[in-house]
């Protein structure tokens, strides 16, 4: 799924000053980000999601995308990352899921679709294992009216909370803290991802297993989401990591 923040997460077991190369992809039954749907059709169209990366010592880049079986969501971004210690990271995300621009992906006006992010994430300790991210949106096209090419921004910000309830399960919650029409479609505060993740390794031979997982969650913010007809408030997503 599209967390970005967790790839800060991912990366804070990396220590190793030996320059690392790394790739992998998500295969996921429908898109949602923060408990909110990207899939224009709302029907849950299954999601290729792949990543590259490169990490040398405490210092990630890399890039995460998203694109439906049906060509309806296309999202590539471009992300930087870096481990101030074993529990601390801060990951800077260029976020690009329009591709509207007709100047092309490299443009970044104002009126661009890009979207920068920086998010804080803390992964506890090992006596209170208790994971918190904090992201907020800081340039690009994150306005306070969609579509507005010259307003202010509306450094739309995110908090999430996750526990562990047991190896291959943990709870999770997150909130908009503030008004947000282009990212979450919020007035105000509101919980749009409250759920649970549950992972299992299926064995396919002595020497190979498939990671799979399925997540139950809901949008507790009583939105609209791309026109809509009623509010998203439960989903269910099943992924397979490849």
């Amino acid at each position: 799924m599209k967390v970005l923040a967790i790839c800060a997460i991912a990366v804070l077991s990396a220590t190793s000053a030996k320059a690392q190369f790394s790739t992998g992809a998500d295969l996921v039954s429908s898109y949602v980000w923060r408990g909110v749907p990207q899939d224009a059709t709302f029907g849950g169209t299954p999601n290729i999601q792949p990543f590259v990366s490169y990490t040398v010592g405490g210092f990630t880049i890399g890039s995460w995308a998203s694109s439906s079986f049906m060509g309806i969501v296309k999202e590539v971004d471009l992300y930087a990352t870096y481990v101030f210690t074993p529990s601390i990271a801060l990951t800077v995300t260029d976020y690009n899921w329009g591709f509207a621009n007709p100047k092309g992906y490299f443009d970044y006006s104002k009126a661009a679709d890009h979207k920068f992010e920086a998010t804080l994430a803390y992964t506890g300790v090992e006596s209170f294992p208790l994971s918190a991210t904090l992201s907020t949106f800081f340039a690009g096209s994150d306005t306070l009216a969609i579509g507005d090419k010259s307003g202010k921004n509306a450094f739309s910000s995110y908090i999430e909370l996750s526990y562990p309830l047991s190896d291959n399960a943990k709870v999770f919650c997150g909130a908009a803290l503030n008004e947000s029409a282009a990212i979450y479609n919020t007035s105000g505060f509101a919980v749009t991802n409250l759920g649970v993740k549950v992972s299992k390794s299926i064995a396919i031979s002595d020497k190979f297993s498939l990671p799979v997982y399925g997540v139950v969650g809901a949008n507790l913010s009583n939105k609209s989401y791309g026109g809509a007809d009623k509010p998203t408030s439960l989903y269910f997503v099943a992924g397979v990591t490849l």
